[in-house]
């Protein structure tokens, strides 16, 4: 036997991860660009500060303050427009929506069941598949990077996954799912879950409905969400779901015991009390995005809608050379998502110039402007 007895599955595999590079404008991992104020700051460490006194105890392994925040935070988008609030019955949460979809699969795939999405997306979703034995299957998306509710339907019926994941946004693509896929998916799934995993869905164009909305009418509904973008606080890792109350009974079953410490659950809830200003430069985000998208179609390029804070553009055919050279020049994007494209995070108005720039510069270096700039709406025709 080869050493060290890995389960051969993950023999010479990569761990996931995006570059960490020390450049002064880093536009890859989606973070937001504004961290917390003073204020927020110096609440932060009281509850911290607090939560220290414990530390010899073990933490509230239900976290049920912190699941009573995140409700009451959740309920801000049904109650206005379905009339209902998201009870602490209905929440769970854990270390990151990476967490989340991990023990989902611990608790609803493993050997023998299947786990489905359609590409491109997350590329995080098979190895949540592979770690669990869960079988992996793959749909795929139009060429708009939309969601073909006919394939979709007809790959769920055939294929008859235990869980289906959709992103929403989908990331890295920036697409929004249609209103009117989740309540069709959840149909089409039988005793299925659906995952609709809106990591990204504080950034939605006006008009795109949650999917929480639909929570009371499909009992195999699942929301999962995080703290790391809109809220500013990737270093912290909270994600969150909201469900119906048995399916967060299961997944308490696989969870390990105590996951969240109780500084997370101090640093979360105090985040959570500066809600408005944490989410205060969401629409400067979002009038950052869409000024970015309509600047790379003018320089000809083919650019995905996006409702996330973040924009996939292409096709080049050289992505890692154009890559290489921002990068030379002091700026970091993704290589992610399929052949030839690129995608960058939306930063402050300082670090998008700087993108600009470079990429300007990057692009005439090079002379590698795609050549077939026909389309309307910044797709693929």
């Amino acid at each position: 036997m080869t050493f060290p007895p890995i389960r051969e599955e993950l023999r010479g595999i990569e761990p996931y991860g995006a570059p960490q590079l020390d450049v002064p404008v880093a536009l890859n991992t989606n973070e937001n660009p504004y961290g917390p104020s003073a204020a927020c700051a110096d609440d932060v460490a009281a509850a911290v500060r607090e939560a220290t006194t414990t530390l010899n105890r073990y933490p509230d392994r239900e976290h049920v303050a912190l699941r009573t925040a995140l409700a009451a935070y959740l309920s801000r988008d049904t109650l206005p427009t379905r009339g209902f609030e998201v009870g602490v019955e209905q929440v769970w949460a854990a270390n990151g929506s990476n967490e989340v979809m991990l023990q989902l699969l611990q608790a609803f795939g493993g050997p023998g069941r299947r786990a489905l999405s359609f590409a491109p997306t997350y590329s995080m979703y098979p190895e949540y598949a592979r770690d669990t034995s869960t079988d992996w299957v793959q749909g795929h998306r139009a060429e708009d990077f939309t969601l073909d509710l006919d394939h979709a339907r007809e790959t769920v019926e055939r294929e008859r996954p235990s869980v289906v994941l959709l992103p929403s946004p989908n990331n890295p693509t920036g697409t929004a799912l249609p209103p009117e896929a989740v309540g069709m998916l959840c149909a089409a799934a039988g005793d299925g879950l659906v995952v609709v995993d809106e990591a990204y869905t504080e950034f939605r164009r006006e008009g795109t409905p949650s999917a929480l909305e639909l929570l009371p009418e499909h009992r195999n509904l699942v929301v999962t969400r995080t703290m790391s973008k809109a809220f500013a606080l990737a270093g912290g890792r909270v994600g969150y779901l909201a469900a119906d109350p048995a399916i967060c009974d299961a997944i308490r079953v696989v969870r390990l015991p105590y996951h969240l410490s109780a500084v997370t659950q101090a640093v979360a809830l105090a985040a959570l009390r500066h809600a408005p200003e944490l989410l205060g430069r969401v629409d400067d985000l979002r009038r950052e995005r869409d000024a970015c998208v309509d600047w790379l179609r003018a320089q000809g390029l083919t650019v995905a809608d996006s409702d996330a804070n973040f924009v996939l553009f292409g096709t080049f055919a050289d992505r890692h050379a154009l890559w290489q050279d921002l990068v030379d020049q002091g700026v970091l994007i993704r290589e992610t998502g399929p052949d030839g494209w690129l995608r960058v995070s939306i930063g402050t108005p300082e670090e998008m110039a700087a993108f600009r720039d470079a990429l300007l510069t990057s692009l005439d270096r090079l002379a590698d402007r795609p050549t077939d700039t026909s389309t309307d709406q910044g797709v693929p025709a």
